[in-house]
């Protein structure tokens, strides 16, 4: 730290550079086992039985020792999302297997003898992580990608004033939310809405936003009048279900020739462009205008519902394919089965049907499309809800523990011919999923080995080698690798806390970190030199880890620009010569101010937030003229009221409330300002 400067130490610590600033890209790490019960009770065991326990798996090359995890034994994973895939795929493709396409298009598995015995796959939930969808949005995702109709930014903000509990954070007052009983109602009435407009048509979309909108805008107002998560639920979708019954009743009559079209095309809303998208949904394009050639005969009609067949197996009717939140996250119904055979055959089934959704894709399915629409394309309304103390304690323990697991379940998993390998594998034999849900794992002193057991199927299965297949969460103190440690020890950075109010504290186990990715050190100041992007963020703010994606406004690029906007502009203000150098932290500091207006709006304001900060414009523009006014004296009762410095502050607040005008509106401001500038700049150099 001599000079100001920050050292750059290696593992021996010799000092390898000095530095002015650093950047940290650190991405995933491991914590070490022994911090904590679970993993050192399996790490114990090992240790004095054959038995083996692999607590990280990554790099996978070094997951297992050389001989280890072959022929005649037995490797249980414990987590069966996307590490417990990898784990899959590098003990049997890895190991020299191969897939091969059979003639109806499915794939099959044949061993090479390198792989182990059996694998055995178990969770909590005991499903996999769902297929990623054919994405049809990237043909223009600025336009078809999903923005909120009720979940929104607007909406969390005015849930927190209602229904916000004050807590201090640092330096900072925050308004803590419950995720389950605030945001997650209007997340559900997001979900419902989506599911019925890709199955209705975007006109019976509106339809429904229409009717929900008033309880809607009253939930906002009294922000639940502190009921149950499931009566909130409840309460927003009510409306809404009201429209779809009458819609169901209506269509499925059509559907099943009980009633004439013509005779349903006279109630009042479009029953027949409803029809059409249904049978695009179940059917397809091609084999919907084939069936809908009989619509005017419903004889015929009913016949060629009924001969048609739907590749992606949906039911012919509205009733069988109403919105569940507990269908859409369990879609393995719990009283289909009792035994582990049981168990592996409706896994089979629902890997079938979840195939055939993906291949559908994230427009037309309606099950996939509420999945990519909400908890992926608005994922940056859930941050604002959670990230810097949003949720309270308590709930943002249940957020991490339990919603953040629907959300990689749902739109965070492999992709087609992934999850197709991982079919054949079961049917194979090799993968065995028939623990089922609510298993659990324990080691086994009598025989040495791990048992699974399966809290639904009742399936014991031992294994000789248990792994953790689990991303495990940032934890700076407990990372195996001792540069977090390092850091926190010589006070450079410090954990962040949320602080319980009559409830504990949670320390997610992620920084300290200010808006701008720098860390808070352990005296409570802010380390101005140092900038952490990605993992170690993770606690303070939600999903840093996602990958960039393109034509997007990532939030991974925002914050890469900040930083160099800000390393550019930071240091020296001067060049040789005196002159100021050009430093831009301007979109950085309009964007703070546009979250602090979005934080403390006035309760009773309402409509569409873009509009005031436009209107705030005007507003400017007139304390420009009067400063003006007074600055030259034109008004010979005022006089010489103002000086050519209020004009001049007077000018820069019209400046900043067009930015943060701007930033209302555009997802990259700072882009789009620049782009408009060079065509004005060429328009007049051109002539």
């Amino acid at each position: 730290m001599a000079g100001g400067r920050l050292g750059v130490l290696c593992g021996d610590g010799e000092r390898v550079i000095d530095a002015d600033h650093v950047l940290m890209l650190t991405g995933h790490s491991s914590s070490d086992p022994a911090r904590y019960p679970r993993q050192a009770e399996w790490s114990r065991f090992a240790e004095r039985h054959q038995a083996a326990f692999v607590p990280s798996v990554y790099p996978l090359e070094n997951a297992f020792a050389p001989g280890q995890a072959g022929p005649g034994s037995t490797v249980g994973c414990a987590g069966m999302g996307l590490t417990g895939i990898d784990v899959i795929l590098h003990l049997t493709e890895g190991r020299g297997g191969v897939f091969t396409e059979q003639p109806d298009g499915t794939l099959a598995y044949r061993a090479s003898g390198r792989e182990p015995d059996s694998i055995v796959m178990f969770s909590r939930s005991g499903l996999f992580t769902f297929t990623r969808p054919f994405n049809a949005k990237e043909r223009d995702t600025g336009k078809l990608e999903h923005r909120g109709v009720f979940l929104t930014e607007d909406a969390v903000h005015r849930l927190r004033r209602t229904a916000g509990r004050p807590v201090t954070i640092g330096d900072r007052e925050q308004r803590q939310l419950d995720f389950r009983d605030h945001v997650f109602p209007v997340m559900t009435l997001e979900m419902a809405q989506v599911y019925y407009t890709t199955l209705l048509g975007e006109d019976f979309g509106r339809r429904l936003e229409r009717a929900a909108r008033p309880e809607y805008e009253t939930f906002l107002a009294d922000g639940g009048g502190g009921a149950a998560s499931d009566t909130s639920v409840q309460r927003l979708l009510a409306p809404l279900e009201v429209l779809v019954d009458q819609a169901a009743e209506t269509l499925d009559a059509v559907l099943s020739g009980e009633l004439r079209l013509t005779d349903a095309k006279e109630r009042d809303w479009d029953v027949e462009g409803a029809l059409h998208r249904v049978l695009e949904v179940i059917f397809g394009p091609e084999q919907a205008v084939a069936v809908a050639a009989w619509s005017d005969d419903p004889v015929g009609f009913a016949a060629a519902v009924a001969a048609a067949e739907s590749p992606w197996l949906h039911p012919k009717s509205i009733a069988g394919q109403r919105f569940s939140w507990e269908r859409l996250i369990r879609p393995i119904e719990r009283g289909s089965f009792a035994t582990p055979g049981e168990y592996r055959a409706a896994m089979l089934d629902f890997l079938d049907l979840d195939r055939r959704w993906a291949v559908q894709g994230n427009l037309s399915n309606p099950a996939k499309a509420t999945a990519d629409g909400v908890w992926r394309d608005l994922r940056h309304v859930i941050a604002v809800a959670v990230d810097f103390g949003g949720l309270r304690a308590a709930s943002h323990r249940d957020f991490l523990d339990v919603f953040m697991r629907h959300l990689n379940r749902l739109c965070n998993g492999s992709a087609l011919e992934v999850m197709e390998k991982i079919r054949a594998l079961i049917r194979h034999g090799l993968v065995d999923v028939s623990a089922g849900p609510q298993a659990s794992v324990a080691p086994d002193e009598e025989s040495g080995r791990f048992v699974v057991r399966g809290g639904v199927t009742g399936a014991v299965l031992p294994v000789d080698i248990l792994v953790d297949s689990r991303v495990h969460p940032f934890d700076a103190a407990n990372d195996v690798l001792p540069l977090y440690p390092n850091l926190l020890r010589r006070g450079l950075v410090r954990t962040w806390l949320n602080p319980g109010v009559d409830a504990p504290d949670f320390a997610p186990g992620g920084l300290d970190l200010t808006e701008d990715f720098h860390p808070v050190r352990g005296d409570g100041e802010v380390e101005r030199r140092l900038t952490m992007l990605g993992w170690p963020s993770e606690g303070v703010m939600f999903f840093q880890y996602g990958a960039l994606r393109p034509n997007q406004n990532h939030h991974i690029m925002r914050d890469i620009l900040c930083w160099m906007r800000e390393f550019w502009g930071q240091d020296d203000t001067a060049d040789e010569s005196g002159k100021p150098l050009m430093g831009d932290t301007i979109w950085p500091r309009v964007e703070q101010l546009r979250r602090w207006l979005d934080a403390n709006a006035n309760p009773e304001l309402t409509g569409d937030v873009r509009l005031w900060r436009v209107l705030k414009i005007s507003e400017e523009v007139g304390e420009v003229a009067e400063a003006m006014h007074g600055a030259t004296g034109a008004n010979p009762r005022k006089g010489a009221s103002h000086t050519w410095d209020d004009v001049h502050k007077e000018l820069c607040d019209v400046v900043v409330a067009s930015m943060i005008a701007l930033a209302t509106c555009a997802p990259d401001p700072a882009k789009l300002l620049d782009e408009r500038l060079r065509h004005l700049v060429h328009r007049v150099t051109a002539s």
